[in-house]
């Protein structure tokens, strides 16, 4: 199970999440988002970091160019795109965001190559991170490599993997203590219930 935390704004935070067990963890290059970082902000937590833990960038609607240059900049492995894109950007591991509506249809993947495909919870007025959990339920089986989000938490990622046997699971602001800060002890549990689910 690939357990990742997104919205990582200082070592600390990231220094917890890898020891209690994350395999990746995410950095917010959104500009309107309370989690953003420069990646000048992000190199310096990255360069702290172990190697084998993933670093994700997270990008809304940039332009590919841009997401390339910040990845190299900032010692990013992984670019997920979390808006409207059209183009995926050459060169680097791309996770695509979808934000389920009703109706939504696994089919609608097909359009984007990317390497893993993140299913978070839609709302109009954000791109994710809205601490709100969906119907699980509505994805059926399927080999692609699936990260679930939205609105996970300890108390609920134990279910939201058993219902979805997911590739992954990726939780934000549920773990939180105030945006971009995270509850160390929430974020903890959260971590250590999902590898024990998938165990």
């Amino acid at each position: 199970m690939m357990v990742k935390i997104c919205g990582i704004t200082n070592l600390e935070d990231a220094a917890v999440a890898v020891e209690a067990g994350a395999a990746a963890l995410g950095f917010n290059f959104y500009p309107k988002s309370p989690r953003y970082l420069t990646p000048e902000a992000v190199h310096d937590i990255v360069g702290e970091l172990p190697a084998g833990v993933w670093k994700v960038g997270v990008f809304v609607d940039e332009d590919p160019h841009a997401v390339l240059e910040i990845v190299r900049r900032a010692g990013l492995d992984v670019a997920q795109l979390h808006g409207s894109e059209s183009a995926i950007p050459a060169g680097v591991r791309v996770w695509k965001a979808f934000r389920v509506k009703p109706g939504f249809e696994l089919s609608e993947l097909d359009a984007f190559p990317a390497e893993a495909y993140l299913l978070d919870t839609f709302d109009p007025a954000m791109a994710g991170g809205t601490g709100k959990a969906w119907d699980w339920s509505a994805i059926p089986s399927t080999d692609r490599k699936i990260i679930l989000a939205g609105g996970l938490g300890a108390d609920n990622v134990r279910e939201a993997i058993r219902r979805v046997r997911p590739w992954g699971v990726d939780a934000c602001s549920r773990l939180e203590a105030s945006p971009g800060r995270k509850d160390h002890a929430r974020m903890t549990a959260f971590i250590q219930a999902a590898l024990a689910e998938a165990a």
